[in-house]
């Protein structure tokens, strides 16, 4: 997992940069592990990670962390966009949603994003944290120890 999520990183950091915006990623231990598709499961994080960049004020900080516990790993993308402009966040992941003044995009990839999570046994779930930013978690099953993980 740490490899996997040093590699998003290295990709998001140009992103960031071009945003005006600050990338923060706390160490991974190593021994964390899922398994995942490789490919859709970067695809889900980068476009959290995008829209975080999209979204959050210039000069502020996006942080890509993960938790665990015995069962889950939780990958967590938390901005500073001021949080949600009104409504339910529950309905922010859904098709062609699009709630903030910049309407660049289809409005489709955080629907995309629930639906990778949820591929892999997963969901996705976002936090408002009111005048602050949001908080979108991947939630997924963590690895047993004999299994091997793409990610």
């Amino acid at each position: 997992m740490s490899a996997f999520i040093a590699d998003v990183e290295a990709s998001a950091r140009l992103a960031a940069h071009a945003r005006g915006v600050s990338l923060l990623v706390p160490p991974i231990p190593s021994e964390i592990a899922i398994d995942a598709d490789g490919q859709v499961l970067a695809a889900v994080i980068s476009n959290l990670l995008q829209n975080a960049f999209k979204f959050t004020h210039d000069n502020s900080t996006v942080t890509l962390r993960v938790a665990t516990s015995a069962e889950r790993v939780l990958i967590e993308v938390e901005d500073e966009c001021g949080g949600f402009p009104g409504g339910d966040a529950k309905e922010i992941v859904g098709p062609f949603e699009q709630r903030g003044a910049d309407r660049t995009g289809l409005g489709i990839g955080l629907k995309f994003s629930r639906w990778g999570a949820e591929a892999h046994g997963g969901r996705l779930y976002v936090r408002n944290l009111p005048d602050k930013g949001c908080v979108f978690t991947v939630d997924l099953p963590r690895a047993l120890a004999h299994t091997p993980a793409t990610a």
